[in-house]
């Protein structure tokens, strides 16, 4: 599986969600409403989720081991920075 495509939605308002983000694997399935959050140790991805009906926030859509979520973390914040800078940001 590779990611074929990383698209960057910047939020232009203030806090600690910076933007939404679709990723495309092998130019095939699309996943939405990744998001690029702010945190206290630095810049992280948080997977789409939605609230269950106990009011807990649970994936629809995740990497199942650690090298997986890290390898896509690192390609979406990559990707992130570079919006950053092509913005002067």
């Amino acid at each position: 599986m590779q990611v074929t495509d990383i698209r960057i939605r910047k939020i232009a308002k203030e806090g600690k969600m910076k933007a939404i983000v679709s990723v495309t694997l092998d130019d095939a399935f699309v996943v939405h409403d990744i998001k690029v959050i702010e945190g206290e140790k630095g810049v992280f991805i948080a997977m789409p989720s939605r609230k269950a009906a106990d009011g807990e926030y649970r994936d629809i859509a995740h990497p199942i081991n650690s090298e997986t979520r890290e390898s896509l973390q690192r390609m979406i914040l990559e990707k992130y920075e570079e919006t950053l800078e092509e913005a002067g940001e």
